[in-house]
């Protein structure tokens, strides 16, 4: 990347772009990840007997070259025409999860996918960045130059529906991420200290209060998580997870040599469990590799935000830094048993092709906040 000391860049094009300024090193980093996450799908579906599952690393070859195509038309779409879709894109939000409600196809009692031709799609997968976009609309229009509590308010009641209606699906991974991704955006927006303290309370007793409509296996999760001893058949998946990551050593086994994975004892090893895969093919070190590779993505993700130039583009960015945080820590601590099981996957590399053109769209769309700024900056 070419850099100068900061000084208003010479290079902008009459469209906007100052192409100085794309960065290379957040394109590696999402590029590495998703290639290795094929070979960890290769490896965790390799002799499978269901053909489905097999092809599972081809076709997330298939999805990773749309969603390169999708990275640079994130990145080449002015952003701040997004702000044109606050209420387009909330009303979108609404009446897709509107459809999934009355023609979703139902997988593991869950109604959460939506079948187009032969494909089956979840729209909450895209619908998560589609809340990013309503809430940096929202948060930036009224809440940064207005701080009262009143907008806030009106914020989480507008945001209520879809969120009710995700629960219903059900899937409270899904409610719980969209939750996180918009607490950490009100405090981007620079909230008050007292306005913080309100929300937190507010939060609280809304949880406390939303315990008890959770769904009997929601409950056993949360049961299974804090008594694992006295739900041995449940946490068996958890206990495999476990001795995974116990094989792996230091520097694990080798790639395709894991046997918890490759003797099929490990369940949705390919999604939910993938971590556990890598720590026991590549050991801690491997393990650590990769998480230091997802701390680099974060760090210049952070730069971004840190360096935009408006608040819509600084809460963008911030949304997708959010979403990519809690999905790596969600996944990794429940393959460590640290967290409960949510079915969350680790982004880039579990199977999933939703998940992946999605985010690296998500992440394009932040490169066109660094490509639109005018100021240069001599750092890395």
């Amino acid at each position: 990347m070419l850099f100068t000391s900061a000084s208003r860049t010479a290079g902008v094009s009459r469209r906007g772009l100052a192409l100085v300024h794309f960065d290379w090193w957040l394109l590696a980093a999402c590029l590495a990840l998703a290639i290795f996450g094929v070979a960890m799908i290769f490896s965790a579906t390799r002799g499978v007997a269901d053909p489905v599952i097999q092809n599972r690393w081809t076709a997330q070859i298939v999805f990773l070259v749309i969603g390169i195509v999708a990275f640079f038309m994130g990145a080449l779409l002015d952003y701040r025409l997004l702000r044109l879709a606050g209420w387009p894109g909330y009303c979108f939000l609404l009446g897709v999860l509107v459809l999934v409600e009355l023609f979703g196809t139902e997988q593991n009692f869950a109604v959460r996918w939506l079948k187009v031709g032969t494909t089956v799609v979840q729209p909450t997968e895209a619908g998560k960045f589609v809340l990013i976009v309503v809430v940096a609309w929202y948060l930036s229009r009224y809440y940064s130059e207005d701080k009262r509590l009143s907008i806030l308010l009106l914020a989480l009641v507008a945001l209520c529906p879809p969120l009710l209606l995700i629960y219903w699906q059900p899937d409270l991974g899904m409610v719980v991420t969209m939750l996180f991704i918009i607490g950490a955006m009100i405090l981007i927006s620079g909230v008050t200290a007292a306005h913080f303290l309100f929300l937190s309370g507010l939060a609280l007793a809304v949880l406390f209060l939303a315990y008890g409509t959770l769904q009997d296996y929601m409950i056993d999760r949360i049961d299974m998580f804090l008594n694992p001893a006295d739900n041995l058949d449940d946490v068996f998946n958890v206990d495999q997870a476990l001795i995974s990551v116990g094989n792996g050593g230091w520097f694990g086994r080798g790639w395709l040599e894991g046997t918890q994975s490759q003797l099929f004892y490990l369940r949705v090893r390919h999604t939910d469990f993938i971590f556990s895969v890598v720590a026991e093919e590549f050991g801690f070190v491997g393990s650590c590799a990769l998480l230091l590779v997802f701390g680099f993505l974060l760090w210049r993700l952070v730069r971004a935000m840190e360096l935009a130039e408006d608040a819509f583009g600084r809460l963008l960015v911030g949304g997708v830094a959010a979403l990519i945080l809690f999905q790596i820590f969600v996944n990794v601590g429940m393959n460590i048993r640290l967290m409960p099981v949510t079915g969350m996957t680790l982004p880039l590399v579990s199977s999933g092709g939703s998940s992946l053109v999605s985010t690296l769209f998500a992440i394009g769309l932040t490169q066109s906040v660094n490509l639109r700024r005018s100021v240069r900056v001599d750092t890395f």
